[in-house]
């Protein structure tokens, strides 16, 4: 989900600003101010930081085992807390198999980055590559719930959370950006993975391997042996609403931008915000407004939302990265990628509308670029995989085995 929904309205503040003639506007697929019936204005103020998670499966004996790569500054701790039985297994829910099998990966020897494998081959295909899942704004690993078996019968899945989400580290006074998301992302395929892998991303996730993967400006020569190939499912424009397209109505949002941002600034202010965004009722509104398909955003997914939330650090995160620069936008950085990309697009997204600025441009790329392919999903919204897991699937599947043919 995008940062910058979050501005929806802000109810809490009394500012019921309305501007029903910039429906679906989207600065760069991360700002979007709607009047909506289906939305309830006060409830989808900073619409963004709550962004669903996913489900992964693995296999995991138990006990502690600490393994360290020939780099130094890679450590993964293994959970201990997995069931003891089959029985146990079985009684859990997919979220709550994901939450006992996730391992720790130590980053530049400071930070502790949450991640999850599965895979129900124990050869997995030579020709297979594996394949990463990075979340959006506000979601973790079990937003990738009702994906990660699929995918797991025929590749070795990771999932992984971003500093500052899920149940990674959040510390204290960090500056967020995307390059250091996407530094992170090169680190795991090289420190972790260690092998040619597909990157799929969802909103500011897919922005953020966007940029793993045009990653001359981070590590050079990097992204020619660490990225196979690239799904973006509704790729986000910037990391917030700063990333001004050249378009004239975004442009007359700029004083609110600014608003925003200072509001934010003020801690007192800021925590109220993301206390009322919080409440599962309003986190509820904020979903079903995002997402086509309503049955979807269940009990669950709301408490997949809401528990990272509660972390010490959260708010902090959520305001660096609402007022923190935008970072690189998908323009200057597809031209530099030459592995294949899959664009799937929710064509119902209010965050990112196809037929928005960051919309138009992917859907220009096909007839452009030979390594670019885009499916249109219709009734869905800006989170795909987990809105209508089976529409993905069916384009995804069939491009992973032309991938792995290749």
């Amino acid at each position: 989900m995008e940062v910058t929904s979050a501005v929806h309205s802000i109810g809490s503040l009394n500012f019921q600003t309305r501007f029903s003639q910039l429906e679906k506007l989207n600065n760069n697929g991360t700002f979007f101010l709607s009047t909506r019936t289906t939305t309830t204005q006060n409830n989808s103020l900073l619409h963004g930081y709550l962004h669903p998670v996913n489900n992964l499966t693995t296999k995991n004996n138990g006990g502690y085992a600490i393994n360290r790569s020939s780099n130094s500054k890679s450590v993964i701790i293994k959970s201990t807390s997995s069931p003891t039985s089959t029985e146990t297994s079985e009684s859990l829910s997919e979220v709550e198999k994901i939450k006992q099998n996730c391992l720790k990966w130590k980053w530049k020897g400071q930070y502790s980055i949450n991640y999850f494998v599965s895979s129900d081959s124990d050869s997995p295909q030579p020709n297979h590559p594996p394949l990463l899942l990075v979340h959006g704004f506000g979601a973790s690993i079990p937003h990738w719930r009702r994906n990660i078996k699929t995918l797991s019968q025929s590749y070795t899945v990771y999932a992984i959370d971003l500093l500052g989400f899920g149940a990674s580290d959040k510390p204290p006074g960090f500056s967020y950006t995307m390059e250091t998301w996407a530094e992170l992302i090169l680190d795991f395929l090289d420190e972790v993975i260690k092998k040619p892998t597909v990157l799929i991303g969802n909103s500011v996730g897919s922005l953020a391997c966007l940029i793993a993967a045009a990653s001359g400006m981070i590590q050079p020569d990097s992204s020619e042996t660490l990225v196979r190939g690239i799904v973006l499912l509704n790729c986000s424009g910037g990391m917030n609403n700063k990333a001004i397209v050249d378009d004239w109505r975004i442009k007359l949002l700029l004083p609110l931008l600014w608003l925003i941002d200072f509001l934010l600034n003020q801690k007192g202010i800021a925590s109220a915000i993301f206390e009322r965004v919080k409440q599962r009722e309003n986190l509820r509104n904020i979903l079903s407004s995002v997402y086509g398909n309503k049955e979807s955003v269940d009990d669950e997914l709301v408490e997949i939302i809401r528990e990272p939330a509660n972390d010490e650090g959260a708010l902090d995160a959520f305001v660096s990265i609402v007022t923190g620069p935008p970072g690189p936008t998908p323009l200057q950085l597809v031209p530099k990628i030459t592995s294949p990309i899959l664009l799937l697009w929710g064509d119902d997204d209010p965050f990112t509308p196809i037929d928005g600025p960051v919309g138009k441009y992917f859907s220009s790329l096909p007839s452009q670029r030979e390594n670019v392919k885009l499916f249109l999903l219709e009734g869905v919204g800006h989170c795909p995989h987990d809105d209508r897991p089976e529409l993905v699937h069916e384009k995804l599947l069939p491009w992973l085995a032309t991938l792995s043919n290749s």
